[in-house]
């Protein structure tokens, strides 16, 4: 079995509407605390560590959250998120976190774990404001499901599933920047895979578990998020257990446990429509 620690959506800065960024170093020394005292195979930071402001700020805020990261025994695999990206670049972010930021495969012995570290910039200066995935991103998703040969932990920033945002604070009303445009198109390069697939994302700032065409997709709560728990942070952080089955486990204020078993079948293609189409006669 291979155990993942995972902590996502730091957002250490000034607290902004529902985001405690102001506790996010001290919870972040928390997280680290518990596991080293827990001592998984590895340490998964899935993104937005910082809520931005200006270059400069940034810097030396995501510099605060990599001194506290370095204090981790266990190695630490790091995604970039939008807030991450709005002031600096990927290699801003692999400069100070002394780390490769590129897409990457990690063999787990009976697993592996496919880094997806799509581009999580959130693009202001278009007419439609939102994320834009490279076409380049998603060959590598593609070609990575098309050859891979054990069961597969797909980790990215943001979701792919589609998966309803009624409820949350950020996205029920903001739905098209909860994911990308593109998105129907990674799930058709994830169906590509014979062998089992699951995904975990961060972003969204809530504990989900939703299946899309067999392919479990799951989406961890923030560190510092208090929109489900009252204006305090969550102060959630999860533990994944990679086996058999998917153990999922996330602590805190917010806390959510699940077990999953993905397979290598994909589900039967849909049915066709029941009723006519009303709008086209």
């Amino acid at each position: 079995m291979t155990r993942i620690a995972i902590v996502t959506d730091i957002h250490h800065g000034t607290p902004s509407h529902t985001k405690r960024g102001d506790t996010a170093l001290e919870l972040l020394g928390q997280f680290t605390d518990w596991a080293n005292a827990e001592k998984p195979d590895l340490v998964l930071d899935l993104g937005d560590r910082i809520s931005d402001v200006d270059s400069q700020t940034d810097a030396r805020l995501e510099r605060e959250v990599a001194e506290v990261f370095s204090r981790l025994d266990a190695p630490v695999h790091h995604i970039c998120g939008n807030h991450d990206r709005d002031h600096l670049s990927v290699a801003d972010n692999a400069d100070i976190l002394g780390a490769e930021l590129g897409h990457q495969l990690i063999d787990l012995g009976d697993w592996q774990l496919a880094l997806w570290r799509a581009d999580a910039k959130i693009h202001r200066d278009r007419p439609r404001v939102g994320f834009d995935l490279p076409e380049t991103d998603l060959l590598w998703l593609s070609r990575m499901a098309q050859t891979a040969e054990k069961p597969t932990l797909v980790a990215s920033h943001v979701p792919v599933s589609g998966h309803s945002q009624i409820g949350n604070y950020y996205f029920q009303r903001n739905a098209s920047v909860s994911t990308y445009p593109q998105a129907d198109r990674a799930r058709e390069a994830l169906a590509q895979a014979r062998v089992p697939v699951a995904c975990i994302a961060g972003h969204v700032h809530w504990n989900t578990v939703t299946t899309v065409d067999g392919i479990p997709h799951m989406t961890q709560q923030s560190l510092t998020e208090s929109f489900t728990t009252a204006g305090e942070p969550a102060r959630a952080w999860g533990m994944l257990t990679l086996g058999n089955t998917i153990h999922w486990k996330v602590l805190g204020d917010d806390p959510f446990e699940a077990r999953l078993t993905p397979s290598h079948l994909r589900w039967t293609p849909p049915l066709a429509p029941f009723l006519p189409d009303v709008a086209a006669e």
